[in-house]
């Protein structure tokens, strides 16, 4: 069973392989992405997190899960020098872990269920477990950010996430804290990790270091990258090239 909606404003989509899949089980999980998106969405003016930079909500008041947020952001801001940071021009968004962080969730709770082949997206970002509906691994197309048509690299994956940050469906739009611009120096990065929450929490900020980012990622145990540059030139790290190839 597969189904697509509309959820953050972004298209996400689950498929589960698993014969026992239900159509309450995904009315479950898309309702659980649609809570997360109506506390932590920037965009809508009764959100937790805007009536908290707002003044209407003490920090002492916020939800277990704003407040966990909050910590798992901070360890994220420790872990990569200040490149990821949730607070910007005096408001806190934490919207660069948020996704990846409900998309685990939303597979934690697929897991729980017994369900032991399945994937979850929400606009790029991907967990995938198991295999895929002819028992093969999930095959992931990455883009060339130059022709959002055209795969530069197809990956294969099962029980791990994989992120990418780019500029070629909403332009510059990754901030860099540490010089307080836009970041600008390479067009898209790509991250394998052990899950999605951990791909998606680091993509952002390597994305944010520039070309430094992909070295970043190799001294990452169990991460994977893949960057490219505003010349087209892909640069990668030691073991990325083990996806390529459907084993």
């Amino acid at each position: 069973m597969k189904e697509i909606r509309t959820i953050m404003g972004m298209p996400a989509k689950i498929e589960i392989i698993d014969s026992n899949a239900t159509k309450e089980v995904f009315e479950e999980i898309f309702n659980y992405l649609i809570s997360i998106d109506e506390h932590f969405s920037t965009y809508k003016k009764n959100s937790e997190i805007t009536l908290y930079n707002e003044g209407k909500i003490a920090e002492k008041d916020l939800s277990s899960d704003m407040k966990k947020v909050f910590k798992l952001s901070q360890e994220t801001k420790d872990q990569t020098d200040g490149f990821f940071d949730i607070k910007y021009n005096g408001k806190i968004d934490p919207s660069g872990l948020v996704k990846g962080w409900a998309i685990y969730n939303a597979s934690e709770i697929l897991r729980k269920k017994g369900f032991k082949n399945f994937y979850v997206e929400i606009a790029g970002d991907i967990e995938v477990v198991g295999l895929n509906n002819e028992g093969e691994k999930w095959a992931i197309g990455i883009r060339n950010p130059f022709n959002k048509k055209e795969n530069v690299k197809i990956v294969y994956l099962s029980n791990c996430g994989i992120a990418t940050s780019g500029t070629y469906e909403r332009g510059d739009h990754i901030y860099n804290p540490k010089e307080k611009k836009l970041a600008k120096e390479i067009a898209s990065l790509t991250i394998i990790g052990p899950n999605i929450y951990e791909a998606d929490r680091f993509v952002s900020a390597c994305f944010a270091m520039g070309k430094a980012g992909v070295y970043f990622i190799e001294k990452l145990s169990g991460f994977e990258g893949y960057m490219i540059d505003h010349d087209g030139i892909a640069t990668f790290t030691s073991n990325f090239e083990k996806y390529v190839k459907n084993n």
